[in-house]
């Protein structure tokens, strides 16, 4: 398949696109920010969690060098 008839194609396939409503499209964006957000922050309080449960276990050990 050359590049001019792939072109073609993709402009055919867009044309034929249903594109949700401003109402419904802001929700579905607002609600995408919203999870991401939250999972963003999830995600940081369990590596600061992590980092400390590290850092205990590496002051337990110390002891435990040669």
């Amino acid at each position: 398949m050359g590049v001019r008839k792939y072109t073609k194609e993709v402009i055919k396939e867009a044309k034929r696109v249903r594109w949700p409503k401003r109402d419904v499209f802001l929700l579905a964006l607002v609600t995408t920010l919203v999870i991401c957000v939250f999972a963003a922050l999830v995600l940081r309080v369990e590596d600061l969690v992590a980092g400390e449960l590290l850092k205990a276990l590496k002051e337990v050990f110390k002891g435990f060098k040669n």
